[in-house]
């Protein structure tokens, strides 16, 4: 099997200039291919900018945009991820990432978690995703897409794993919060999401490959750093703080194949125990059943 090259987009989308980050977008394309690239992914809102609040929806295309699927065309014989702000029939928005393959929208996942804590004010604007699925593509891998804030919430991982994903891919727009902890080991928010993402990778046995945007909307700055990770938990592939570029990586696909049968952690989840207990957990919090979790009541009485 040949080694799959990712490209990796990580750019300074322009605030609310659609035109100008599309045609960024089909410049890199065009380089990836000419560079060979089987995958080429783009950072959360990459279309958009992340900072838009009240301009979301002037920025907003429904999933059978004409510009989604030119891009798909552009894409060619490779797969890519595209992230922008998706507005549905019923015109609610949605952060959404789509896999473009073979000339058309072939998934879309909208954002699950919208975080509203920090800096953060997402589900002021947007409303949240409520399906997650892994999809079949042209890599010969089922494909998982996750949307920043979703992968600091463990089942999302794990339930593309288990739902198929054989290559679970995060864009993202993280801020540089941690500014003051700057030391040896890069941004404390770096640090953080390095950790997680080779967690979720050696756990789910799993390529993990995030992209994650740099330059500044307003006062808010993006740190990049994105990464490929192998389903040993090893970085293949790590791109500098700040720096704008289309970075290449090539990995493995056989790799899977041999990590999952050495380590069959998937092989033996037991996601009918999961069920059972998070049907129990929701019923004991909605007081649907005793709370099993409860510490007892004191006795009561007069005593002996």
């Amino acid at each position: 099997m040949q080694p799959l090259k990712i490209a990796i987009a990580q750019i300074a989308p322009r605030l609310g200039l659609v035109d100008e980050n599309l045609a960024r977008h089909h410049a890199l394309l065009a380089e990836a291919l000419d560079a060979g690239a089987g995958l080429v992914v783009f950072p959360e809102l990459g279309l958009t900018g992340y900072l838009l609040q009240d301009l979301a929806a002037e920025v907003a295309m429904r999933a059978d945009d004409p510009r989604l699927r030119d891009l798909a065309r552009a894409a060619g014989p490779a797969s890519a991820v595209v992230s922008f702000v998706e507005e549905s029939t019923d015109h609610r928005l949605f952060i959404a990432a789509a896999l473009l393959e073979d000339g058309e929208v072939r998934h879309v996942h909208r954002k699950l978690y919208l975080p509203t804590y920090g800096l953060f004010d997402e589900r002021r604007f947007y409303a949240a995703g409520d399906a997650l699925r892994a999809t079949p593509s042209r890599l010969g891998v089922g494909v998982g897409l996750a949307i920043c804030e979703d992968v600091w919430h463990m089942s999302v991982p794990s339930l593309l794993a288990l739902d198929g994903a054989q290559l679970i891919v995060n864009v993202s727009a993280s801020p540089g919060r941690d500014l003051a902890s700057v030391h040896e080991t890069g941004l404390g928010t770096a640090t953080s999401w390095r950790q997680i993402l080779r967690t979720y990778a050696q756990l789910t046995t799993s390529f993990v490959v995030f992209c994650n945007r740099v330059g500044v909307d307003e006062t808010i700055s993006f740190w990049g750093g994105s990464e490929v990770i192998a389903p040993t938990g090893e970085a293949l592939f790590s791109a500098p703080l700040y720096d704008e570029g289309l970075f290449m990586a090539d990995v493995e696909l056989g790799d899977i194949r041999r990590e999952r049968i050495a380590l069959p952690l998937l092989r033996d989840e037991r996601p009918e125990l999961t069920l059972r207990e998070l049907e129990r957990i929701v019923a004991e919090r909605a007081g649907l059943a005793i709370d099993t979790t409860a510490e007892p009541a004191a006795a009561t009485g007069d005593g002996a």
